[in-house]
Protein backbone atom coordinates (compact mmCIF):
# COMPACT_ATOMS: atom_id res chain seq x y z
CA UNK A 1 0.00 0.00 0.00
CA UNK A 2 1.32 3.43 -0.95
CA UNK A 3 2.05 5.63 1.99
CA UNK A 4 -0.67 8.27 2.58
CA UNK A 5 1.81 11.15 2.75
CA UNK A 6 3.30 10.15 -0.60
CA UNK A 7 -0.16 10.14 -2.18
CA UNK A 8 -0.89 13.58 -0.77
CA UNK A 9 2.39 14.90 -2.15
CA UNK A 10 1.68 13.48 -5.61
CA UNK A 11 -1.82 14.99 -5.66
CA UNK A 12 -0.52 18.40 -4.53
CA UNK A 13 2.18 18.37 -7.22
CA UNK A 14 -0.35 17.47 -9.91
CA UNK A 15 -2.76 20.21 -8.85
CA UNK A 16 0.05 22.75 -8.73
CA UNK A 17 1.02 21.91 -12.29
CA UNK A 18 -2.56 22.42 -13.45
CA UNK A 19 -3.09 25.72 -11.63
CA UNK A 20 -2.65 28.82 -13.82
CA UNK A 21 0.25 31.06 -12.95
CA UNK A 22 -0.97 34.39 -11.56
CA UNK A 23 1.08 37.48 -12.34
CA UNK A 24 2.58 39.01 -9.23
CA UNK A 25 2.98 42.77 -8.97
CA UNK A 26 6.59 43.86 -8.75
CA UNK A 27 8.47 46.97 -7.73
CA UNK A 28 11.35 48.15 -9.91
CA UNK A 29 13.72 51.09 -9.76
CA UNK A 30 15.40 52.67 -12.72
CA UNK A 31 16.16 55.85 -14.63
CA UNK A 32 14.10 57.60 -17.28
CA UNK A 33 15.37 57.08 -20.83
CA UNK A 34 12.65 58.92 -22.74
CA UNK A 35 9.08 60.20 -22.54
CA UNK A 36 6.86 59.21 -25.46
CA UNK A 37 3.66 61.04 -24.61
CA UNK A 38 1.60 62.18 -21.64
CA UNK A 39 1.21 58.71 -20.16
CA UNK A 40 4.07 56.67 -21.64
CA UNK A 41 7.80 56.59 -20.95
CA UNK A 42 10.81 54.28 -21.16
CA UNK A 43 12.87 53.34 -18.14
CA UNK A 44 16.24 51.59 -17.88
CA UNK A 45 16.10 49.03 -15.08
CA UNK A 46 18.01 45.86 -14.29
CA UNK A 47 20.11 45.97 -17.45
CA UNK A 48 17.14 46.38 -19.78
CA UNK A 49 14.83 49.14 -20.99
CA UNK A 50 11.10 48.79 -20.42
CA UNK A 51 8.24 50.78 -21.90
CA UNK A 52 5.92 51.97 -19.15
CA UNK A 53 2.24 52.91 -19.48
CA UNK A 54 1.12 54.91 -16.44
CA UNK A 55 -1.61 52.94 -14.69
CA UNK A 56 -5.15 54.18 -14.07
CA UNK A 57 -4.79 57.46 -15.99
CA UNK A 58 -5.21 58.51 -19.60
CA UNK A 59 -3.60 61.57 -21.18
CA UNK A 60 -4.81 63.29 -24.32
CA UNK A 61 -3.54 61.86 -27.59
CA UNK A 62 -0.76 63.84 -29.25
CA UNK A 63 -3.20 64.79 -32.02
CA UNK A 64 -5.63 66.27 -29.47
CA UNK A 65 -4.05 69.71 -29.75
CA UNK A 66 -2.98 71.42 -27.62
CA UNK A 67 -3.62 69.09 -24.68
CA UNK A 68 -1.64 66.07 -25.91
CA UNK A 69 1.52 68.15 -26.30
CA UNK A 70 0.93 69.91 -22.98
CA UNK A 71 0.64 66.56 -21.16
CA UNK A 72 3.81 65.26 -22.84
CA UNK A 73 5.74 68.41 -21.97
CA UNK A 74 4.59 68.26 -18.35
CA UNK A 75 5.61 64.62 -17.96
CA UNK A 76 9.03 65.51 -19.35
CA UNK A 77 9.30 68.29 -16.78
CA UNK A 78 8.36 65.96 -13.95
CA UNK A 79 10.60 63.15 -15.19
CA UNK A 80 13.63 64.54 -17.04
CA UNK A 81 16.11 62.17 -18.65
CA UNK A 82 18.10 60.30 -16.04
CA UNK A 83 15.55 60.86 -13.30
CA UNK A 84 15.41 57.94 -10.88
CA UNK A 85 11.93 56.49 -10.50
CA UNK A 86 10.21 53.62 -8.75
CA UNK A 87 7.76 51.54 -10.75
CA UNK A 88 5.02 49.62 -9.01
CA UNK A 89 4.06 47.35 -11.88
CA UNK A 90 0.47 46.16 -11.82
CA UNK A 91 0.15 44.44 -15.20
CA UNK A 92 1.46 44.05 -18.75
CA UNK A 93 -0.78 45.35 -21.54
CA UNK A 94 -1.40 43.86 -24.97
CA UNK A 95 1.47 45.91 -26.42
CA UNK A 96 3.94 44.42 -23.93
CA UNK A 97 4.19 47.64 -21.91
CA UNK A 98 4.53 47.54 -18.13
CA UNK A 99 1.43 49.16 -16.65
CA UNK A 100 2.71 50.86 -13.52
CA UNK A 101 2.30 53.46 -10.83
CA UNK A 102 5.33 55.71 -11.18
CA UNK A 103 6.93 57.44 -8.21
CA UNK A 104 9.64 60.08 -7.95
CA UNK A 105 10.60 59.61 -4.33
CA UNK A 106 7.27 59.64 -2.51
CA UNK A 107 5.55 61.66 -5.24
CA UNK A 108 2.96 59.79 -7.32
CA UNK A 109 3.40 60.99 -10.90
CA UNK A 110 0.09 59.41 -11.91
CA UNK A 111 -1.72 61.45 -9.25
CA UNK A 112 0.09 64.71 -10.05
CA UNK A 113 -0.92 64.54 -13.71
CA UNK A 114 -4.58 64.14 -12.74
CA UNK A 115 -4.37 66.90 -10.11
CA UNK A 116 -3.01 69.30 -12.72
CA UNK A 117 -5.59 68.41 -15.35
CA UNK A 118 -2.94 66.87 -17.61
CA UNK A 119 -4.62 63.46 -17.51
CA UNK A 120 -7.98 61.95 -16.64
CA UNK A 121 -8.82 58.93 -14.55
CA UNK A 122 -8.99 55.81 -16.72
CA UNK A 123 -12.01 54.25 -15.04
CA UNK A 124 -11.97 51.08 -17.14
CA UNK A 125 -8.65 50.13 -15.51
CA UNK A 126 -8.93 51.82 -12.13
CA UNK A 127 -8.87 48.46 -10.34
CA UNK A 128 -5.07 48.43 -10.85
CA UNK A 129 -4.70 51.28 -8.32
CA UNK A 130 -6.77 50.38 -5.25
CA UNK A 131 -4.60 52.47 -2.92
CA UNK A 132 -4.89 55.55 -5.18
CA UNK A 133 -8.48 55.15 -6.32
CA UNK A 134 -10.17 57.73 -4.07
CA UNK A 135 -7.34 60.24 -4.36
CA UNK A 136 -7.39 59.99 -8.16
CA UNK A 137 -11.15 60.48 -8.34
CA UNK A 138 -11.07 63.46 -5.95
CA UNK A 139 -8.16 65.00 -7.86
CA UNK A 140 -10.03 64.69 -11.14
CA UNK A 141 -13.20 66.20 -9.66
CA UNK A 142 -11.16 69.15 -8.36
CA UNK A 143 -9.38 69.73 -11.69
CA UNK A 144 -12.69 69.50 -13.50
CA UNK A 145 -14.41 72.00 -11.21
CA UNK A 146 -11.50 74.44 -11.61
CA UNK A 147 -11.54 73.91 -15.40
CA UNK A 148 -7.78 73.50 -15.64
CA UNK A 149 -5.72 71.74 -18.31
CA UNK A 150 -7.74 69.20 -20.25
CA UNK A 151 -10.90 70.30 -18.41
CA UNK A 152 -10.65 73.89 -19.70
CA UNK A 153 -12.47 72.79 -22.85
CA UNK A 154 -16.16 73.56 -23.24
CA UNK A 155 -16.89 70.03 -24.46
CA UNK A 156 -13.90 67.79 -23.66
CA UNK A 157 -13.63 64.46 -25.47
CA UNK A 158 -12.02 61.82 -23.28
CA UNK A 159 -8.83 60.34 -24.78
CA UNK A 160 -10.37 56.86 -24.97
CA UNK A 161 -13.41 58.22 -26.82
CA UNK A 162 -11.12 60.21 -29.12
CA UNK A 163 -9.18 57.06 -30.01
CA UNK A 164 -12.36 55.13 -30.74
CA UNK A 165 -13.64 57.97 -32.88
CA UNK A 166 -10.40 58.15 -34.86
CA UNK A 167 -10.66 54.46 -35.65
CA UNK A 168 -14.35 54.45 -36.43
CA UNK A 169 -14.68 57.58 -38.53
CA UNK A 170 -13.17 58.13 -41.95
CA UNK A 171 -12.99 61.89 -42.49
CA UNK A 172 -14.19 62.71 -46.03
CA UNK A 173 -11.75 64.58 -48.24
CA UNK A 174 -12.77 68.08 -49.34
CA UNK A 175 -14.30 68.33 -52.81
CA UNK A 176 -11.64 68.54 -55.48
CA UNK A 177 -8.98 66.79 -53.41
CA UNK A 178 -7.06 64.34 -55.55
CA UNK A 179 -7.40 60.76 -54.30
CA UNK A 180 -4.25 58.76 -53.58
CA UNK A 181 -3.25 56.21 -56.17
CA UNK A 182 -4.37 52.68 -55.32
CA UNK A 183 -0.77 51.59 -55.80
CA UNK A 184 0.35 53.92 -52.99
CA UNK A 185 1.41 51.82 -50.02
CA UNK A 186 0.28 54.36 -47.37
CA UNK A 187 -2.69 53.19 -45.27
CA UNK A 188 -6.22 54.51 -45.93
CA UNK A 189 -7.01 54.80 -42.21
CA UNK A 190 -5.54 57.07 -39.59
CA UNK A 191 -3.11 55.61 -37.06
CA UNK A 192 -1.89 56.45 -33.57
CA UNK A 193 1.14 54.95 -31.84
CA UNK A 194 -1.27 52.99 -29.62
CA UNK A 195 -2.37 51.02 -32.71
CA UNK A 196 0.99 49.23 -32.94
CA UNK A 197 2.58 46.51 -30.83
CA UNK A 198 6.16 47.39 -31.72
CA UNK A 199 8.15 50.36 -32.97
CA UNK A 200 9.03 48.39 -36.09
CA UNK A 201 5.35 48.14 -37.09
CA UNK A 202 4.92 51.89 -36.71
CA UNK A 203 8.16 52.50 -38.63
CA UNK A 204 6.83 50.57 -41.63
CA UNK A 205 3.82 52.88 -41.80
CA UNK A 206 6.00 55.98 -41.50
CA UNK A 207 8.40 54.69 -44.17
CA UNK A 208 5.48 54.16 -46.55
CA UNK A 209 5.15 57.95 -46.86
CA UNK A 210 8.68 59.26 -47.60
CA UNK A 211 9.07 62.88 -46.59
CA UNK A 212 5.62 62.94 -45.01
CA UNK A 213 4.10 62.03 -41.65
CA UNK A 214 0.32 62.15 -42.16
CA UNK A 215 -0.34 60.14 -38.97
CA UNK A 216 1.98 62.22 -36.72
CA UNK A 217 3.97 59.15 -35.68
CA UNK A 218 7.29 61.04 -35.66
CA UNK A 219 6.96 63.74 -32.99
CA UNK A 220 10.53 65.04 -33.14
CA UNK A 221 10.93 64.80 -36.94
CA UNK A 222 13.89 62.42 -36.86
CA UNK A 223 12.09 59.86 -39.09
CA UNK A 224 11.87 57.41 -36.19
CA UNK A 225 8.27 56.49 -35.47
CA UNK A 226 6.70 55.99 -32.04
CA UNK A 227 9.92 55.89 -30.04
CA UNK A 228 8.03 54.97 -26.86
CA UNK A 229 7.13 51.55 -28.27
CA UNK A 230 9.27 48.47 -27.61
Amino acid sequence: MINTSICATLIFTLLSALTPVVAIAQTLTGRVVSVGDGDTLRVATGGRTVTVRLACIDAAETTQAPFGKAATDRLRQLLPLGQQVTLRVADTDRYGRSVAKVYKGDLSINLVLVQEGQAVVYRDYLSACPELRERLLKAEASAKSRRIGFWSQATPVLPADFRRGKRAVNTPKPAGTRARSQTNSSPARDYNCSDFRTQAEAQRVLDSTPGEDPHKLDRDSDRIACESLP
